[in-house]
């Protein structure tokens, strides 16, 4: 009877909870369950949620939570920034690119080009009505125009100066990297860099190319990137600062 008892699944606990992380009162949602063995932390539209063991200590669960603190605060921070910015693709909007923000421009008529950037505006030539999805889409086509030529323009300047010839640079869509390189000599650059200031993609061009002399991080590496970007842990950690879900 004692071994039966000890064998039954006991059904998982929820509560909510809050603690001081970097200074901040964070809620939480802290889920119990006998089938955890260790504690593990998710962060979605719903916010923070803690899933532990169903017999964790307090003092282990604080551990960790102030161990994550810093990952935790800027994780719903950047949750936070995408719900308010939800994006209209109207006239009026504004689009980021190389830094600084484009007023939309929704002009009717038909041009050869159907975007097209004038000083501070990026302008899209429709016929008849249209609906955000097909700006979006068109805004979409541009962005990969604009970043294919101006990646190019960048790898065939800084390849010369570190002495590598990459066999291809290819546009990425990657949710985790800027940008990589293959040990097949391919240079992959995040469609998401156009919309950076030249100087951050200026330097993901210099570290995926420094890779083809140097496929690690050692202190190599960094001195091949040192060559073309002398500046560059000033660059690196401004890039850290900014998150590939906010753009």
């Amino acid at each position: 009877m004692l071994k039966r008892l000890r064998n039954l699944v006991v059904p998982p606990s929820v509560e909510q909870r809050a603690a001081l992380l970097e200074g901040k009162r964070i809620t939480y949602t802290l889920k119990r369950s006998s089938r955890r063995s260790s504690i593990g932390l998710r962060i979605d539209d719903r916010g923070l949620t803690v899933s532990v063991p169903f017999r964790s200590s307090e003092r282990w669960l604080h551990s960790v939570l102030q161990d994550k603190a810093r990952w935790v605060v800027e994780k719903l921070n950047n949750w936070r920034a995408d719900a308010q910015k939800e994006m209209r693709w109207a006239d009026g909007e504004t689009v980021s690119y190389l830094g600084e923000s484009l007023v939309l421009r929704v002009v009717h008529g038909l041009l050869a080009t159907p975007v097209l950037q004038s000083g501070n505006e990026l302008r899209v030539f429709v016929a008849g009505s249209i609906e955000p999805p097909d700006i979006e889409r068109a805004v979409s086509i541009w962005y990969r125009h604009v970043a294919g030529r101006l990646f190019a323009e960048r790898v065939a300047y800084y390849a010369p100066l570190l002495g590598v010839e990459p066999r291809a640079v290819k546009l990425s869509l990657a949710r985790m990297q800027w940008g990589c390189c293959t040990p097949q000599g391919v240079v992959r650059l995040n469609l998401q860099l156009i919309k950076l200031p030249l100087r951050l993609i200026d330097y993901v061009v210099v570290h995926e190319l420094a890779h083809l002399r140097e496929m690690n991080h050692s202190a190599r590496f960094w001195e091949v990137v040192k060559i073309a970007c002398p500046d560059f842990p000033r660059l690196r950690n401004e890039l850290k600062g900014i998150s590939l879900g906010s753009l």
